[in-house]
């Protein structure tokens, strides 16, 4: 086995001429932010993932926290989420004084358990959930539409974090591609563009919906709570346009141009133009960049079936978007250093967030979710990004060869 000169990390942007084109196109015009490129990047990934509207921020934590807010999640709110996923899915409930209680994954997909769920709910009293936080862990989608079926029944929204699985989809009962982010079953659906994502906007996130009212409480929420539409003022004409008074003629006036109104207490989770810019080049290129990374993981799933210091993978899934290629080995932090002695940086995802310090302060300890935390004792991601080469993979799975003495 050869040495490999460049490092190789489990992830990294791909980043091409168009796309810096695209960016320097956007510095030199008349907008950086809050100008055109923001609805068209909006439009451009409603189309790609099939939902009617899209809502563009500044990151994926972000999207959580303002659709969190848009279903008014409030103190008393009780919410069921994953631990096996980025801090964020849960800290959004936290943010707006909800509280997160945690559900265990499927030891096979490693997505959250329906049966898991369903006992949450049976067990508590009518109305004491208010909504499910299901996440496409490593890209692998989650069946919605059952998740639906249990939400209706119980009279709970759904939010699906979808920031590993643009492109992916499972099939619903009808056989039939259900695709992540559609808003088909999902009440809100969110997505990252952090640099080791399908779609690299430096930072970013988008919201994506079928409902209208919700997405135009999302837009004003993404800028300070404010508006700026004739039709959905409190204020009456004369008070906006500083008369302050009553007269018979004030609903025949008309709103002067500069008015607006700060009508919700919201946030500047806005994105730039250019990163804008950067996100939609990008999307140009994201079919290509999954059909890519579906190749990777395919030669992955088929270096490795069978061998005796596997204990499970991602095996291959045609509807998993695989931002992710995760394995479950023996040996798993000797391997990890073995790895990096050999510049492969591979990573591990997640330490399961009940673990974590903050969320044991709140009651959470080891032993309350066994499969998630069976499964963080040997998880490893291993590199998964387009631009990895052939050779590069290669080395990858001869180094993990040779580490188990084969």
């Amino acid at each position: 086995m050869q040495e490999h000169k460049s490092p190789i990390p489990y992830g990294r942007q791909h980043i091409t001429d168009k796309d810096i084109d695209e960016v320097i196109r956007v510095l030199k015009s008349d907008y950086l932010t809050q100008g055109p490129e923001i609805e068209a990047f909006e439009q451009a990934f409603a189309t790609y993932v099939g939902s009617k509207f899209a809502v563009a921020v500044s990151n994926g934590t972000a999207a959580l926290h303002l659709c969190a807010l848009a279903l008014e999640v409030k103190n008393g709110s009780k919410i069921i989420t994953t631990p096996l996923t980025f801090a964020a899915s849960g800290n959004c409930i936290l943010y707006c004084g909800g509280e997160v209680v945690f559900a265990d994954i499927d030891p096979e997909t490693w997505l959250i358990d329906i049966e898991y769920v369903k006992q949450l709910l049976n067990a508590a009293p009518e109305g004491m959930y208010q909504g499910i936080i299901p996440v496409d862990f490593t890209g692998r989608a989650v069946n919605l539409e059952a998740y639906r079926e249990l939400a209706d029944e119980n009279g709970l929204w759904i939010i699906e974090d979808s920031c590993h699985a643009p492109g992916g989809w499972f099939l619903n009962s009808e056989n039939i591609e259900s695709r992540c982010g559609s808003g088909e079953f999902a009440d809100l659906a969110i997505f990252s563009f952090h640099p080791v994502k399908h779609i690299a906007a430096g930072e970013g996130g988008m919201i994506t919906t079928n409902n209208p009212e919700l997405y135009q409480k999302l837009l004003s929420l993404r800028t300070h709570g404010i508006i700026k539409d004739n039709d959905r003022y409190s204020n009456t004409p004369n008070i906006a346009r500083g008369k302050f008074i009553q007269d018979d003629d004030d609903k025949k006036e008309e709103y002067p141009g500069w008015y607006m109104e700060m009508q919700d207490l919201g946030y500047n989770y806005r994105l730039t133009d250019f990163q804008a810019a950067l996100g939609r080049s990008q999307l140009l290129r994201a079919d290509e960049g999954l059909k890519r990374r579906k190749e990777i993981a395919k030669r992955y799933a088929e270096s490795f079936a069978g061998e005796p210091w596997l204990i499970r993978q991602a095996g291959f899934v045609d509807g998993h978007a695989y931002h992710l290629y995760v394995v479950e080995v023996e040996k798993r932090k000797e391997l990890y250093d073995y790895l990096r002695q050999n510049k492969i940086f591979a990573q591990i995802h997640y330490i399961p967030l009940h673990l974590m310090p903050y969320y044991r302060k709140l009651g959470w300890k080891p032993g309350d979710l066994p499969n998630a935390e069976k499964y963080y004792s040997s998880c490893i991601s291993l590199p998964l990004y387009p631009s990895l080469s052939e050779e590069q993979q290669e080395y990858v799975i001869e180094t993990i060869r040779s580490f188990y003495g084969k």
